[in-house]
């Protein structure tokens, strides 16, 4: 199935191009939930109007979201939690956690699936990429320390330095066990 997108669509396409996909996903989700009509041939004359309009939503909230980009990048987040001897952790940091403590730097909403880690499960610092766009990323340091442990931040630059913040949840967590 041909369909016209009419909004961007992660990892499918730009507003204004013409797609095929698969009939189940046009029709039971692109379609219903207004991201895509059918390509109709009225509907790709349409199409370059659709495309400018995107264009220009775009260009607007790209210097939006490299703003935001500008408040992440370089942060260290760091995480306290209960782990074994081995450094294996009794739980795990998922991305849910890193999104939330990021939202708060960031002072607006970031979506855990922007995320791309696996849930981490060691002690130690694990590097975290956040995909606000297809060609904005900006990476994070995630350092996860025992409870109770002081954290050594090592090897991070001056501005780096002033974005060392301890997560929400790990706080409350550590509040909890006294």
């Amino acid at each position: 199935m041909k369909v016209l997108l009419l909004k961007d669509v992660y990892k499918l396409g730009h507003a204004g191009d013409v797609k095929k996909v698969a009939d189940g996903y046009g029709r039971n989700y692109l379609i219903p939930y207004g991201f895509a009509t059918l390509a109709t041939p009225t509907a790709v004359k349409a199409a370059a109007d659709i495309k400018k309009k995107a264009d220009k939503l775009r260009a607007e909230m790209t210097t939006e979201i490299e703003g935001i980009a500008k408040k992440i990048e370089g942060t260290v987040l760091t995480f306290a939690s209960k782990a074994g001897e081995t450094g294996k952790l009794y739980g795990s940091i998922t991305s849910q956690m890193i999104a939330e403590a990021l939202s708060e730097i960031a002072g607006t909403m970031i979506d855990k699936k922007l995320i791309t880690v696996e849930p981490i499960r060691t002690l130690g610092e694990h590097p975290v990429t956040v995909h606000l766009t297809a060609d904005i990323y900006p990476s994070v340091k995630v350092i996860v320390h025992r409870e109770g442990e002081k954290i050594v931040v090592e090897n991070v630059d001056e501005n780096a330095e002033e974005a060392v913040e301890e997560a929400p949840v790990a706080e409350e967590e550590a509040d909890e066990s006294n």
